[in-house]
C-alpha cells in the first residue's frame, strides 16, 4: 500500500569522527552509499521535488516506493561525497542553498563549539546545476524564521529568491525553512515570494493531503544504519505538531 512520498533530509555528507551531539547534520558517507545503493537495488522511485510537487498536487499519480532526496545548506562536501555517488545511480537531488552565506564558512556551528565547514562557491554551485543538480532556496542568513519580525521574514524570504535566480539565471521554485522554524507568518511569505513548494521538519511522508508550502521529511544522521533508514521510511509517522495550514489551502471540517 502506497503511504505518500518519504523525503529524506540530509545535511553534511563525508568521513566524520564518532559523535554524540549534533548528529542530525551529518550523515557518514560509507552508510550514505549504502542507502543509494539499497534505493537503486530494490526499485524504489527516487523523484525530484518537481515531480514531488506534481504528485501532491495530483498532477501525477505518486508511485510506489517514492522518494526524494533533500540536502540542506549546500556544503562542498556534497560535491566532494554525495554527488558523485548519486550520478552513479542518475538520482536527482535538491541542494537547498543559504543565499547569503555561499563561498563562505557555515559560521553557525561556531556557537557550538565547533568547526566550520565551507559552504559552496558560485562557480560550484554553476557547474552542479549544468550536472543536472537542483537548487531552492534555504533564506539569506540562516535564521529561524518564526523566531524572528515580519518585515525580517519577508526579507529573508524573497531576497533569497531572488539572489539564487540571479546566480543560477532561472527560477526557483523551491524553498526549506531554516532549522524546521516556521510559522503562519513564513509560510504566507514564502508564498508571497512566488515560491511553488517548501519543506519543513516534520515527520511523515508527503501526501496530496498536504499544503505543497510545508511538505514534511525524514531526518538521515550519524548515527542511523540502512537498516534504521529503512525503518524510517516505511513508519507511516504523523508529525509532533500540526501542519500549519494557509487558509487558501484549509481542508474542510
Amino acid at each position: 500500500m502506497n503511504h505518500g512520498i518519504n523525503i529524506l533530509m540530509y545535511h553534511q555528507i563525508g568521513d566524520f569522527a564518532p559523535m554524540q551531539a549534533h548528529r542530525s547534520t551529518y550523515c557518514r558517507v560509507d552508510r550514505f552509499a549504502a542507502q543509494m545503493a539499497w534505493l537503486a537495488r530494490f526499485g524504489y522511485r527516487v523523484l525530484s521535488m518537481d515531480e514531488v510537487l506534481a504528485c501532491v498536487k495530483g498532477e501525477m499519480a505518486i508511485p510506489e516506493r517514492a522518494v526524494a532526496l533533500t540536502f540542506d545548506d549546500g556544503y562542498e562536501n556534497f560535491y566532494e561525497h554525495a554527488w558523485p555517488i548519486l550520478q552513479r545511480y542518475q538520482f536527482p537531488a535538491m541542494v537547498y542553498l543559504i543565499a547569503g552565506l555561499i563561498g563562505k564558512p557555515s559560521e553557525w556551528f561556531a556557537r557550538d563549539g565547533r568547526d566550520t565547514p565551507p559552504l559552496m562557491s558560485a562557480e560550484r554551485i554553476r557547474q552542479l546545476r549544468r550536472e543536472g543538480c537542483d537548487f531552492g532556496g534555504h533564506s539569506v542568513n540562516h535564521v529561524k524564521l518564526a523566531e524572528q519580525d515580519t518585515a525580517t521574514i519577508r526579507r529573508e524570504v524573497s531576497d533569497c529568491k531572488a539572489m539564487l535566480e540571479d546566480l543560477l539565471g532561472e527560477a526557483v521554485p523551491h524553498f526549506c525553512y531554516p532549522y524546521g522554524s516556521h510559522d503562519i507568518r513564513a509560510v504566507e511569505a514564502v508564498a508571497e515570494a512566488g515560491y511553488a513548494c517548501a519543506t519543513t521538519c516534520l515527520r511523515a511522508p508527503a501526501t496530496a493531503a498536504d499544503d505543497p508550502l510545508t511538505l514534511p521529511r525524514k531526518a538521515v544522521s550519524y548515527g542511523d544504519t540502512l537498516v534504521g533508514v529503512l525503518w524510517k521510511m516505511h513508519l507511516k509517522n504523523t508529525p509532533k505538531q500540526p501542519p500549519i495550514r494557509r487558509a487558501a489551502f484549509a481542508l474542510p471540517a
